[in-house]
């Protein structure tokens, strides 16, 4: 074979394998973005865009949940870099891709900070700025404030950090109408109260594991019967707050009537799992198995009644 014919065939070899290996990353850098975090993001952003006054564009609505799930990706992997150190020896974050060594803390924060920008970017660009405004802060308070600053410091981490994960639906309203209204501050207020007694959930089987990784969740450092007395409370208080858009007239009998039934199930789940005692690990499961339920089922018949 002749010398530039070599050259161009061993060019061609290295840009097929280059490509090959870039391939190959593509689902590790799709879980630093936590997908299954981001279905509920783009779920409840979905119903505050649609429940928004007037008419939104498809093409202007499809770029506005882009963004959003680009600014709940971002957030996601720049989360996993941070907290590369304490995923690493807790079995549920283990096998991440930074914990695994499949991407570097560096390329994760590369892909986190970019995604950040050129979401915020499109929507200021393709939307409008309030919607791109709150993206912004949406994804400062996630990385920073709870991320950063209160994750590791405090046992109301999730309380104060659960702002975050609040906002897509008025993110979402904001795309559409431009401005802030009472409607999505109540769906704000739903998903902020609903947040401790999932999480906390959660955490009730994972005590060792936060123990070990020196994150000051609520059951280390109040213990486990006050962790469950604090979960039958946030869920007495979503309960009456989740009737709030019915009242306003944001959505009709079947909402009522969905809100009021979820609401029961919740607290009396919340109840037994309070007086749990041999069963409490199961007990803990079922409450955070149905307010997975519980958030999907609300915004549906938010969407649904709103109609």
């Amino acid at each position: 074979m002749l010398p530039a014919a070599q050259d161009i065939t061993t060019v061609a070899l290295r840009r097929t394998s280059l490509l090959q290996v870039a391939c190959a990353r593509i689902p590790d850098f799709l879980a630093l973005m936590k997908p299954r975090v981001m279905s509920l993001v783009l779920f409840t952003a979905l119903v505050g865009l649609l429940t928004a006054p007037g008419r939104v564009h498809p093409a202007t609505g499809i770029i506005a949940l882009l963004c959003i799930a680009g600014g709940a990706g971002a957030a996601g992997a720049l989360n996993m870099w941070f907290d590369a150190d304490i995923d690493a020896v807790m079995a549920r974050t283990a096998r991440r891709p930074i914990p695994r060594g499949r991407v570097s803390p560096a390329h994760a924060a590369t892909f986190g900070l970019s995604l950040a920008v050129a979401s915020v970017a499109v929507m200021d660009l393709m939307v409008n700025r309030v919607a791109a405004a709150l993206l912004a802060l949406t994804i400062f308070f996630y990385v920073v404030i709870y991320t950063i600053w209160l994750k590791r410091r405090t046992p109301q981490n999730i309380v104060i950090g659960g702002a975050a994960g609040a906002c897509p639906p008025v993110i979402g309203w904001a795309a559409a109408s431009g401005h802030i209204g009472l409607e999505p501050l109540l769906m704000f207020l739903i998903i902020f109260l609903w947040t401790p007694p999932h999480f906390w959930a959660l955490s009730l089987n994972r005590v060792d594991e936060y123990a070990r990784a020196g994150i000051p969740m609520l059951p280390i450092v109040a213990g486990r019967t006050e962790t469950k007395r604090q979960i039958l409370v946030y869920s007495a208080l979503v309960t009456p707050v989740s009737i709030l858009p019915w009242l306003i007239g944001q959505a009709g009998p079947l909402y009522l009537a969905t809100a009021t039934a979820c609401g029961a199930v919740l607290i009396g789940l919340a109840t037994q799992l309070l007086r749990s005692r041999s069963d409490e690990n199961r007990a803990a499961g079922r409450l955070f198995a149905f307010s997975i339920f519980y958030l999907f089922i609300l915004f549906t018949a938010l969407l649904v009644g709103s109609a």
